[in-house]
């Protein structure tokens, strides 16, 4: 596409109308949107459904204009527009139950060429993956919206058009949709209008949301405004009571509530209240008037019992929530239909203190128990929900809860600390969700198994353990005691770090962090780096023997990191060749999690890491070895090794849809790797850098670059500095950067 083309916005509306007989269903409509996500909301009945339609082509307009891209599209057919480069997500789904997923998919496919293929479907969706052979009419309601999703997805379309994509939805769904979204906000190649009711979806997806009323764009106007402000959404969208109609305020900024209005709100109530709705139906521009008898019926009365009422409705509401908020809470988990008694010990301990507590089942036996977050609640948040988690199989039961508990863990914005008590498997079952918690959060679990080696259950994590010494199975003197120690600690914690936190605030202001790799042979180049940035950032250099590239990734997960320079990602060497010092299948996740401003290299691909000579595998014996000390040997990858790392990371960076640039030292990737040194090989290196770009989609946001110098080199130091700085002079404002 040339840049006169690329510079016309993705789509532009202007005046459009249309009529439903002698209905003004849109009524000049005008509305334009660049490159991004552009959220639309309104009530129902409002037009947004016929505007969709509309630039479809599906209705035709009266007047005005729709143009994609600066081409004149307004009337043309829809299968015209869609091979143009208009994707649509009809309201509904509209699936053939015929069809099969895989079907359904291939049909999609092919009709535009572009990085969406079915095989990054079904990357992008395992679930459809799994259910590739079943019809369209045997798909949850979830699946059938990921199907939709995908199958628009498919025609690699300029402009997408997403009417509704998550009504009806789970909570679980729509977060899934709903982070789908973000991502695909970041990528510039794609230009997205969702139309939506769901007002924490459409503010969290999209910068500023337009607000359609009466068939007309009514405002525009920030997401942060509208999703703070109740009020707010209850005057222009009908969230909540709907006292009145106030919707159509014109396009000024929104008006004060009027006095008289506001007194009577204030009024202490002396006697209850009737409230009359005069459309106890939400009204459209088609309603007909409400017989008197029916305004009536529905009239509400106000007292003191309904307001309690009310306000036990909007606690539940809050509690089915996607993110818990409020005052920080210390999380008291565990198998509470077996360590009944002894969390509740440590919970009413860990409250003396002042603290609120919330104490969570992660029971797997399926009975009930008094406590604030039910097993069958936590349950919820697997794929699968609770039949996989309340299940015959008790392994894999454990299995199940322990992920459904850090889904959970991983949504809650208020944790102010966390503690367990249990054996081996109550243990299994929380320390993974611990794992989930942001660095620096207190994690306590008092355990039988603590006295062993407990790296299974702590990672790359700060967890603390404590040795129960006797069985946690009843309260006796020596489990008061250890319990009382776990609690009063917890509690310690928990409120040190407040009061550090509020001095922290009030004090200096802190450089941003930036996480570093380095190996032995990658040292100069990460001492080049830290010297040039240590003024403006605090550098963090982590040791890439597999547990360091865990620990750094831990802290971008828990938003502790403004941007990485993984200069040296040898981990994957070992991973995939059977090294001493492998990272885990997650490498790289966090990046592709948070989008945090990523800047990667190729360090230390070179090698692969062993133990003394003896124990290097049978199948390497006569490899190209350099013995770095009697406890350590290092052995050359081969050009197929390079080729496959290169494959595993550029899977991995195609999934990044943050700030990208992963650069290739074309003089050498290590200090071994240089002329003269015993792991020079330029034809194993370009199979890398071959392998690399010919599997990563470069995007405007993700970009690889050949560098004709040395990793080790100052030359290549200042390009990656060149490349970080600017990321991080636009840091986006990232959700949930702790989860």
């Amino acid at each position: 596409m040339n840049d006169v083309r690329r510079s016309a916005p993705a789509l532009e509306v202007r005046g459009l109308d249309v009529y439903y007989g002698h209905s003004h269903a849109l009524q000049g409509v005008d509305l334009r949107l660049d490159s991004g996500v552009f959220s639309l909301v309104g009530r129902n009945g409002m037009g947004k459904t016929t505007l969709c339609k509309g630039i479809m082509g599906l209705l035709r307009p009266s007047a005005g204009t729709v143009r994609l891209r600066g081409n004149d599209i307004t009337g043309l057919n829809p299968a015209r527009i869609a091979r143009l480069g208009v994707g649509y997500v009809p309201q509904g789904r509209r699936l053939w139950r015929s069809l099969s997923v895989d079907e359904h998919l291939r049909l999609a496919a092919g009709l535009r060429r572009g990085a969406w293929t079915v095989e990054r479907v079904y990357e992008t969706f395992p679930r459809l993956a799994e259910r590739r052979n079943n019809g369209g009419g045997q798909l949850s309601g979830g699946e059938q919206q990921m199907l939709a999703i995908s199958r628009a997805l498919l025609t690699n379309p300029q402009l997408l058009i997403m009417d509704e994509p998550t009504e009806g939805l789970a909570p679980v769904i729509v977060a899934q949709v709903e982070e789908m979204l973000i991502r695909l906000s970041q990528d510039g190649d794609m230009a997205v209008l969702v139309i939506e009711q769901n007002i924490g979806v459409a503010t969290a997806i999209s910068s500023r949301v337009a607000i359609m009323v009466n068939g007309r764009i009514n405002r525009i106007i920030d997401s942060a405004r509208l999703a703070a402000d109740r009020e707010l959404q209850q005057r222009l969208l009908g969230v909540g009571q709907h006292a009145g109609d106030e919707t159509d305020l014109g396009t000024g900024e929104v008006q004060e509530m009027p006095a008289a209005r506001a007194a009577v709100s204030t009024t202490p109530k002396a006697a209850p209240v009737k409230v009359y709705v005069s459309n106890p139906v939400l009204p459209t521009r088609w309603s007909q008037p409400v017989p008197i008898a029916q305004i009536e019926a529905k009239a509400r009365t106000l007292s003191a019992s309904v307001s309690r009422l009310d306000e036990a409705a909007r606690q539940g509401r809050e509690r089915a929530a996607p993110i818990t908020s409020g005052p920080p809470a210390v999380i008291v988990a565990g198998t509470l239909d077996t360590k009944g008694d002894e969390l509740r010990f440590i919970r009413d301990l860990v409250a003396s203190h002042g603290l609120r507590t919330r104490l969570v089942d992660v029971s797997t036996s399926g009975r009930h128990t008094s406590c604030d977050v039910s097993a069958q609640e936590i349950a919820l948040n697997h794929p699968r929900g609770g039949p996989a988690v309340f299940g015959a199989d008790r392994g894999a039961s454990v299995t199940a809860m322990a992920d459904a508990f850090g889904r959970w863990l991983r949504r809650q914005d208020n944790v102010a600390g966390i503690i367990s008590a249990g054996g081996s498997g109550g243990t299994s079952l929380v320390a993974p969700g611990m794992r989930e918690l942001p660095v620096g959060v207190p994690k306590l679990i008092i355990s039988s198994v603590a006295s062993g080696d407990v790296g299974a259950y702590v990672g790359p994590a700060d967890i603390a353990m404590m040795y129960s010494v006797t069985d946690v199975q009843g309260l006796n003197s020596i489990s008061r005691a250890v319990l009382s120690n776990g609690a009063h600690a917890l509690a310690g914690m928990v409120m040190a770090r407040e009061r550090q936190s509020a001095v922290a605030d009030s004090t200096r202001p802190q450089r941003p962090a930036i996480g570093i790799t380095m190996f032995g042979v990658t040292t100069p180049a990460v001492q080049k780096l830290t010297a040039e940035l240590r003024d403006d950032y605090e550098c963090l250099v982590f040791h890439a023997t597999g547990v360091g590239g865990r620990s750094m990734e831990k802290l971008v997960d828990s938003g502790m990191l403004a941007g990485v320079i993984d200069l040296t990602t040898t981990e994957v060497c070992d991973l995939l060749m059977g090294g001493v010092f492998p990272a885990t299948e997650d490498r790289f996740g966090a990046i592709i999690r948070t989008r945090v401003p990523y800047v990667g290299s190729v360090g230390a691909l070179d090698m692969v890491n062993f133990g003394a000579p003896e124990t290097i595998p049978e199948r390497y014996r006569g490899r190209k070895f350099h013995v770095h000390n009697p406890q350590v040997t290092l052995m050359r990858t081969t050009a197929a090794e390079n080729a496959q790392m290169g494959r595993w990371i550029g899977e991995r960076l195609n999934r990044m849809d943050g700030s990208v640039r992963f650069l290739l030292p074309e003089k050498g990737i290590s200090a071994l790797d240089a002329p003269g040194q015993p792991f020079f090989d330029r034809e194993a290196d370009e199979a890398l850098f071959r392998s690399l770009e010919q599997t990563v989609r470069q995007t405007s946001s993700r970009r690889l670059i050949r560098v004709p110098h040395h990793i080790n080199d100052n030359e290549f130091a200042a390009v990656v500095v060149g490349a970080i700085r600017p990321m991080l002079g636009r840091l986006p404002a990232r959700r949930r950067q702790a989860r």
